[in-house]
């Protein structure tokens, strides 16, 4: 099985959340299956100083830094389809919100890089199985908003301990034709009629092993529905 993981820098607070990328690519291989990391070439939307949480003055691209993740074994998103794969995988990390959509910045109405959002639309059309982990779900949620499909899709739950604000996440996903589960670090919501997987991983509060099983979770639910 061929699985697509998309990339959108590297660092949770500007691009990839390093930790579920890697052990993305490790639960896949440990499932005996093949992944192309790929991601779109594009601007940075800023570079933030992990030490500190600060900006810094520097201006990065999307694949370039997406590059680092794969160790160079990257493609650009112009050059492959959804359907060229048997599944696709979203890690997380807040450039999802930033480099791909503008969520961070302005919410559920912020735009969506259009690119992505034909690829995403793309895969959800020709029922290719996707798995969005931590705050992927809102590029989903923002890539099918107004196409007549209504995703079910978990950012984390309301119930447990979170550093972010899952109840406004969700109810923004809801404003654009969502339908938000509530789901715990040891849960996925699965969406069988989409074919579509979301699981919290770094959303809610959680060990690096937590976030692994979460994952490992997530994509074995993703292999039930290839």
């Amino acid at each position: 099985m061929k699985v697509g993981v998309l990339l959108h820098g590297s660092g949770v607070f500007d691009g990839t959340e390093i930790h579920e990328a890697v052990l993305t690519l490790l639960a896949i291989r440990e499932a005996g299956h093949q992944y192309q990391c790929f991601a779109p070439n594009l601007p940075q939307h800023h570079v933030v100083n992990h030490l500190n949480g600060e900006e810094m003055d520097e201006q990065r691209n999307v694949l370039t830094e997406s590059a680092r993740i794969a160790r160079g074994e990257i493609k650009d998103l112009a050059e492959v389809q959804a359907t060229d794969f048997d599944a696709l995988v979203l890690p997380g990390g807040f450039g999802t919100a930033k480099n791909i959509t503008q969520w961070a910045i302005e919410g559920p109405k912020g735009t969506i890089d259009p690119s992505v959002q034909t690829f995403i639309k793309q895969a959800v059309e020709n029922q290719v199985p996707l798995c969005a982990l931590c705050m992927s779900p809102t590029t989903v949620a923002k890539a099918l908003e107004g196409s007549g499909f209504a995703p079910q899709l978990t950012v984390g739950t309301t119930q447990e301990k979170s550093p972010y604000d899952i109840a406004g996440i969700s109810e923004g996903m809801a404003s654009i034709g969502t339908k938000p589960q509530m789901k715990t670090l040891k849960e996925v919501a699965i969406d069988e009629d989409l074919k579509i997987v979301s699981a919290p991983c770094y959303m809610m509060e959680a060990d690096i092993l937590e976030v692994r099983n979460n994952i490992k979770t997530a994509l074995a639910a993703l292999w039930r529905l290839v």
